[in-house]
């Protein structure tokens, strides 16, 4: 059905305007119509005395239509915005009087007649403030001061929101333009826009401070923080709880003691007693701006909402919504929100796979999982599946390695309790759901089996020979592998149809990426099965065609052999990991290899070597750091050094292994180090992978250039207001990329060289992130 919005008057007089958007109520612009269509008959019509918002199906609303977002980044057409702060959520819902109307003068004179300054409070103070500036006003009935509102535009009635579910975003937005709410308890409250790279563009930068206080509002937006309403209650976001099958009976009376005058009006734009002093609250804003500049250096958001939240302090909630206003309009339109929304989007995309989830086939159910090999990956894995109440089996070789494994899970676990994420005894119902094994003989009853030992192909090989002996026929064998083809490891088995690769990344029971891989023989049941698996365990499954590497892995190799070549070019290698910190990824590609160790980066680095030799680049930087006794991180000497609290700080004496390095390359222009700008390291790290993502999508390894960027995201740190690799380089340009790659060849070889399928888009005026045409069989 389409989204609408329903009117229904009661015999008491209250209109109930209930929104209806499934699955939550988004604010798209037929329901933002709907709201203001409705509001104006309940208004209009003398058998309405107050009105109540609720939202269909236990939800409220979660906020604004994100599609039509996207839709009008696409078109960047800002009149389709209209004014939804000014005109619906303050104007019509809240009532609250701008300055620009021209209406009937109200003399200052019989104002005062009619009310005492003390007890009127807040509302006199704002018709003086706007009547000394010239203001006219229409004003129908003036009231006793007894009744704590100041008076009638001409047609208000009052309003209660009904919150059930959620209110998050234009959701609580316009809950707090109402002039009361009342929630059930369990309710998710919360303003999560910064999160997208806009900012609240319905009111949310000044009803919210008024309400809970500037220092809960600060946060609740700048960390995209939801509250329960009973916080909300006590903070005073929510005037009133109640049992969900009473809430629609006690909004009602509120509603009706509002327009009755046994409870205040109030009007949250114009409150100013939860606000500090202005001294006070400039240096709570300050320092707020402060640490939104430390944690997103790159992004102008937060500081938009800082600036929109000030002037509204400064200059009063009218004028801070026409700030927010322009600001949410120009963040709208912003290359970070462009990002954020992609990503926000690819992230719902991945469980969209063509000639898989498009068959009507129902996920079974994969309630007993066992993990073989109880390492730091095993470990993690296990604890992800038991932090979602799926009991697990531990296989290991011997007890000592068993002890280690249960050890470790239980090492996660009071980590989370450590963090006040996990009660004492939650942890212990959580661990009694892990049962160490060595053999496989309770193996008959498990659903599913992640393998997660060393990568030995033959190791690897003979555990799923005896995994199909002990399993039932349906059990779902998966390989945590990063490295090895799938066809290899499953070469020994005759069930290769339930074979699939589940590609966590470290550590498995925090990182939010689960790769599912799939070969030409994997049933789409099985996979099916494990994309379901992967969202009962709080992770984003991307499926992707079994290759070397996979996707994120891949597509990432070049970055890694890129780093090196331009260190023998002769840039500064702390240089390089400023610059990458500096475009927003976590760490830089050396602080990177120190935290995973030269001997995984050497052995990992020469996989790929193998598997694509024509656009490798071959470095002795790592293996001369080895030779000097450095092995990274874990013995607190790579490229860096560290001390006992893993803080890491540049080491000298690397310098002359680097330049060690750079004589035995020989790869110097002239013998002369190459000068290069930062702009310039960030295009010969990046633009190689974007070269392997134009292939990586050619030959059908990923299906849709989101689930690389989703991948990326997830899977390497890339920053995700940049949108993902594919977004990115869309935005950078493809012929601008192909240019530089092209140039970068002539001079330093053919690790630089563009493929054939990303020299074609340049030519043909195509991004990287458009459908590609089918051609023959797909690696996916």
């Amino acid at each position: 059905m389409a989204p609408s919005v329903s009117l229904e008057v009661g015999s008491d007089g209250v209109a109930i305007i209930t929104l209806f958007n499934p699955p939550v109520n988004a604010l798209a612009i037929p329901v933002l119509a709907g709201i203001k269509e409705k509001h104006d008959e309940a208004t209009r019509r003398d058998d309405v005395k107050a009105i109540v918002f609720t939202g269909h199906g236990g939800k409220f609303s979660g906020g604004f239509d994100i599609s039509y977002l996207r839709q009008l980044q696409k078109t960047e057409d800002t009149s389709q915005l209209g004014r939804i702060s000014v005109e619906l959520m303050t104007h019509t819902i809240e009532g609250t009087l701008p300055q620009e109307l021209h209406l009937v003068s109200v003399s200052t004179f019989s104002l005062t007649r009619f009310y005492d300054r003390q007890k009127c409070g807040q509302d006199l103070e704002y018709f003086f403030r706007c009547l000394s500036r010239g203001t006219q006003l229409r004003v129908t009935s003036v009231l006793d001061s007894s009744t704590r509102d100041l008076c009638h535009v001409e047609g208000r009635k009052p309003s209660v929101a009904a919150i059930d579910g959620l209110a998050l975003g234009g959701g609580l937005e316009l809950a707090m333009a109402c002039n009361a709410r009342i929630s059930t308890p369990k309710a998710q409250l919360g303003l999560p826009e910064l999160q997208l790279g806009i900012i609240p563009g319905f009111g949310g930068t000044q009803r919210l401070p008024r309400l809970v206080g500037l220092s809960k509002a600060i946060e609740m937006m700048l960390l995209s923080k939801p509250i329960s309403a009973q916080e909300g209650n006590d903070l005073g976001l929510v005037d009133v709880l109640v049992p969900p099958s009473e809430l629609l009976a006690a909004a009602r009376k509120m509603a009706l003691d509002i327009a009755e005058h046994r409870r205040p009006w109030m009007y949250s734009l114009r409150r100013t007693d939860k606000i500090e002093g202005l001294a006070e609250a400039r240096e709570i804003i300050k320092f707020a701006r402060a640490q939104a500049k430390k944690t997103a250096p790159n992004l102008r958001h937060p500081q938009q909402c800082l600036d929109s939240i000030e002037e509204g302090v400064v200059a009063g909630g009218y004028a801070g919504t026409l700030k927010e206003e322009k600001e949410f309009r120009a963040a709208v339109f912003s290359d970070a929100s462009k990002g954020l929304i992609n990503v926000f989007f690819a992230q719902r995309n991945t469980t969209k796979v063509r000639g898989v989830t498009d068959l009507g086939l129902k996920p079974r159910p994969l309630k007993r999982a066992a993990v073989i090999g109880g390492g730091l990956m095993g470990s993690g894995i296990a604890t992800a599946l038991i932090l979602s109440n799926i009991p697990v089996l531990l296989k290991e070789v011997n007890e000592k390695f068993l002890e280690g494994g249960l050890g470790r899970i239980r090492s996660n676990l009071q980590s989370r309790v450590k963090k006040g994420q996990m009660t004492e005894e939650k942890m212990a119902k959580t661990l009694a759901l892990v049962k160490g094994v060595l053999d496989y003989n309770d193996f008959k009853n498990v659903d599913v089996v992640i393998e997660a030992v060393i990568e030995n192909i033959g190791l690897k090989q003979q555990i799923f020979a005896d995994l199909e002996k002990a399993c039932s026929p349906t059990c779902v064998l998966s390989t945590n592998t990063s490295t090895i083809d799938l066809n290899l490891v499953g070469e020994k088995t005759k069930s290769q149809d339930r074979l699939i690769g589940a590609h966590f990344f470290s550590p498995a029971h925090i990182m939010p990426l689960l790769e599912i891989v799939r070969t030409d023989k994997t049933s789409p049941q099985v996979i099916v099965d494990l994309i379901n698996l992967g969202k009962v365990i709080k992770k984003t499954p991307v499926v992707v065609g079994n290759c070397t590497g996979f996707a994120v892995n891949r597509v990432f190799f070049p970055y890694n052999m890129a780093a090196p070549l331009l260190v023998d070019l002769g840039v500064d290698l702390y240089r390089i990991d400023g610059v990458v910190k500096g475009f927003g990824m976590p760490m830089g590609p050396f602080a990177l290899a120190d935290l995973v160790g030269f001997g995984v980066a050497v052995a990992v680095g020469q996989q790929n070597l193998n598997a694509y030799p024509d656009r490798s680049y071959k470095s002795m930087l790592i293996p001369n750091l080895m030779k000097d006794g450095r092995l990274g991180q874990a013995t607190k000497k790579g490229i860096y050094v560290y001390d006992e609290r893993r803080r890491a700080k540049p080491d000298p004496s690397v310098l002359k292994i680097v330049e060690k390095t750079r004589q035995e390359a020989g790869r110097l222009p002239g013998g002369k180090p190459i000068t290069i700008s930062d702009q310039e390291i960030v295009e010969m790290l990046f633009f190689p992978v974007v070269n392997e993502c134009a292939r990586v999508l050619e030959e059908g390894i990923c299906s849709q250039a989101s689930d690389l960027d989703i991948a990326t995201v997830m899977g390497m740190g890339f920053p995700p207001y940049r949108g993902g690799v594919v977004h990115w380089a869309d935005s950078v340009g493809i012929k601008y990329i192909v240019s530089k790659l092209q140039k970068w060849t002539e001079l330093y070889g053919d690790f630089f060289k563009p493929c054939s399928f990303l020299v074609e888009r340049a030519a043909s005026g195509a991004s990287l992130s458009d459908p590609v045409a089918p051609k023959g069989q797909s690696r996916l």
